[in-house]
């Protein structure tokens, strides 16, 4: 993917390097497919820590779906515009999957780094690979269902998938797992999210040491 080389080149230039010594907080990379449970937990987290993270939103040419805002969830990008700001090397790293193209804004992780707070990277595989390449010292974390028949079930329920996107989904998932299973070490934590309350503590107890630190 183009993205590789990009993220090598950012990350390697000494003003990146300072940012990344500066940040009093390990970012975390976080990633799973989408009804595995990443968004809930997260959610949760960022309520009961109002003042601990700060979510780096992502770019993305898909279209919202019910109750997401622009800004807040993500911000909603024409393809075309999408495909300039690639070429214009605005983003960290970009991948494209289910016909749909995201990125991680460099402008908008430098400004959660000035902040003091966690950095959340919601990121893809695609895009895990590449900031895993780099020089972020960063924690990554893999959210998963416990099962591809459930994580079926939990899309089905949430209603907001097509047949199409739904097959599109499962199999990108599967194809997913297959890779991560390939490489064990992508991940220093995976989270199976079979039972949500002890998936919330694996989590909330894997960022304690910094949870702490944003406290002060």
């Amino acid at each position: 993917m183009h993205a590789t080389s990009r993220v090598g080149w950012f990350w390697s230039t000494p003003s990146w390097q300072k940012i990344i010594r500066r940040m009093p907080c390990r970012p975390i990379v976080l990633s799973g497919p989408s009804g595995g449970g990443k968004s809930t937990i997260l959610t949760r987290a960022m309520k009961e820590y109002p003042n601990s993270f700060a979510f780096s939103v992502s770019h993305t040419t898909r279209q919202p779906r019910a109750g997401e805002e622009h800004g807040k969830h993500y911000y909603f990008t024409e393809k075309e515009k999408m495909q300039a700001m690639i070429k214009n090397g605005e983003f960290l790293e970009h991948a494209t999957f289910s016909g749909n193209t995201y990125g991680t804004s460099k402008k908008t992780v430098e400004e959660i780094e000035k902040s003091g707070k966690i950095c959340v990277l919601d990121i893809e595989l695609q895009g895990v690979r590449n900031i895993k390449n780099s020089h972020l010292d960063a924690r990554y974390i893999l959210i998963r269902a416990p099962s591809i028949k459930l994580l079926e079930e939990r899309l089905r329920a949430r209603g907001t998938e097509t047949e199409e996107s739904l097959k599109k989904r499962l199999q990108h998932a599967e194809e997913d797992l297959v890779e991560i299973e390939k490489n064990p070490t992508l991940f220093d934590k995976v989270i199976v999210n079979d039972d949500l309350e002890r998936a919330y503590k694996e989590f909330v107890d894997l960022l304690r040491e910094d949870l702490e630190k944003t406290k002060k």
